[in-house]
Order: structure tokens, then C-alpha cells, then sequence
């Protein structure tokens, strides 16, 4: 069933979608995770729950305990509220720390807000590391993520890249070419400051006078090829792949109809920014644009 929904003064009927993240188990982050930075500044809660903070001294960060070659991973995340100017929350993939000059990167990062517009969530992704070929896309969120948790999901497979938001698809990257993510990657759930670009190009820095700025992750999900680090993965894929199963299962080599549908209204509606019609940062557009 559809739903009747409001972001500031704007109103939204949103598309009904599968519910992938009931489909997979949840991780607990006392399991799942270690602290990545700012150790002090991490709780966990019950094991099934952690709040991140940002304050003068530091941000911080928890990282997988976990590499992964492909799979489907999501979490439930409740934004910080109030002015919260320059400080990005992150729920992203990366390797940057065992291919320093070479990473891969998969991000959804939530962008800190200055009360004046709708809430912006970015999404990225690089490969083979030059931080001068991300690929990003930005988009309105149709809900206050302040208020309660929302569930932010990435779909990564030798098919396509999926970013989700409450399970509505918003992007598909497709495997067309050399620009892909293929090399095994950590999770991370972060929270820091941006200030020299998060709000509005960094016009809107991070005000200390309200931190600390707290975000919660929950219901953590990690399902897929976990890289093994004595010896190479040359398939993850099951032999009679299941819907359930996220590298090969037909719900997730290419999006169904509804899902489909369903990103068109993402697109259509909430995107501002895609960096395939940045004509001034791209001369020439790259290849998966045409």
C-alpha cells in the first residue's frame, strides 16, 4: 500500500516495494563489529544497538569485523537532530586500508542539515581509488530521519549496484565496464565532520555549541561472500541460487518491476544532483552515462 508522507511543506505518496531487509538476519554489532575511531564516543546497547557521537575531540566509527566480496547490506539509522551543519553520518564500503592508493568505495552518506531545506542523503561510488572519478548522486529524503530509525540498504553484486532507502531502490549503478567495485570490502557505520563540504559546499559548518551530535545504528545486516583472506574467492554464487541469496538470486540480478517503478519515482522526484549531468566536472561524460 502506498503512503501519503510529508518533508517540510512537501507531500509525498511513496511506492510500494518488497521488504528485503525482512529477508536477511540480523547482525549483532557486538559480533559483526569492532570500534574503527573514537573509541570513547561508541556505545554499544544490548549488542543489537550502538550510538555514535561527534563532539570537539572526535567522531567515530565501527568497522566489520568481516570482508566481503559481494553481498546485501543495510541498517537502521536514526540521525542526530537539531543543527547538525557539517557533520556527515556514513554507512558505507570501502578497502582504503589494505589499498591505500587503489580502493574501492560504496557510500551512502546522510548529510548534516541547517533547518532550512529537505534532508540529503549522497550516494558514491569509486574504483581502482581516484577520488576524482566518484560517481555522485544526490537525492531529497521524504521523511524527518530524525525521528525514527530508517532503513538504509546497499545491494552489491556482479549485476549492478542498489542503493535503498526504507527499501525503495533510488540508484542502480550497472556492471558496465572498467569503473566497478570489485576487490573485497570492509563495512562502516561512522559519523564525523565534513564541515568543508557536507552543507551546502561547506557554506554551513559543523557548531559545537550542540554537540554532541548523536546517531543511532541498528538492526545491522550482512549477507553475502565473506573474502577469505588466505586464499582467493573465485565464486561465491550457490549452486541453485534462492531468492534469498544476494549475489545470484533472481530478486536481485536486476530489479523487478515494481522496484523498478518504484526508482523512476525516486529519480523523478528526489534526485538534484547526478554527477552525469555535471557537464563543468565531467568534459567528457563517463561511459555509463550515454
Amino acid at each position: 500500500m502506498a503512503l501519503l508522507v510529508s518533508s517540510h511543506n512537501r507531500y509525498y505518496t511513496i511506492p510500494s516495494v518488497p521488504r528485503l531487509t525482512d529477508a536477511f538476519p540480523r547482525v549483532p554489532i557486538s559480533n559483526g563489529f569492532s570500534k574503527a575511531f573514537g573509541g570513547s564516543n561508541i556505545q554499544v546497547i544490548n549488542g543489537s544497538m550502538a550510538t555514535l557521537a561527534l563532539d570537539k575531540s572526535s567522531g567515530s566509527g565501527l568497522v566489520s569485523v568481516n570482508k566481503y566480496h559481494y553481498g546485501f547490506f543495510s541498517a537502521a539509522i536514526k540521525l542526530p537532530a537539531g543543527l547538525t551543519s557539517g557533520v556527515v553520518v556514513a554507512f558505507y564500503m570501502s578497502n582504503a586500508d589494505v589499498f591505500p592508493h587503489n580502493h574501492d568505495e560504496i557510500d551512502i552518506e546522510l548529510l548534516g542539515h541547517d533547518k532550512r531545506n529537505d534532508w540529503v542523503i549522497q550516494t558514491n561510488v569509486y574504483a581502482n581509488g581516484s577520488v576524482n572519478t566518484g560517481r555522485e548522486e544526490k537525492f531529497y529524503l521524504w521523511f524527518d530521519p530524525t525521528q525514527q530509525q530508517h532503513q538504509y540498504s546497499i545491494i552489491w553484486n556482479n549485476h549492478h549496484l542498489v542503493f535503498l532507502v526504507d527499501n525503495i531502490p533510488v540508484r542502480e549503478f550497472q556492471h558496465s565496464g572498467s569503473f566497478f567495485p570489485s576487490k573485497p570490502m570492509s563495512v562502516y557505520a561512522t559519523i564525523w565532520d565534513a564541515s568543508q563540504w557536507a552543507t551546502h559546499g561547506g557554506k554551513y559548518p559543523v557548531n559545537y555549541k550542540y554537540a554532541p551530535f548523536r546517531v543511532s545504528f541498528a538492526e545491522m545486516e550482512m549477507s553475502g561472500c565473506i573474502s577469505n583472506p588466505t586464499g582467493t574467492v573465485t565464486s561465491c554464487s550457490k549452486n541453485t541460487p534462492s531468492s534469498l541469496d544476494p549475489i545470484e538470486g533472481p530478486e536481485f540480478v536486476k530489479l523487478s518491476n515494481q522496484q523498478s517503478s518504484a526508482l523512476g519515482w525516486a529519480r523523478s522526484k528526489l534526485m538534484f544532483y547526478s554527477y552525469c549531468k555535471d557537464t563543468s566536472r565531467f568534459k567528457v561524460m563517463p561511459p555509463e552515462c550515454k
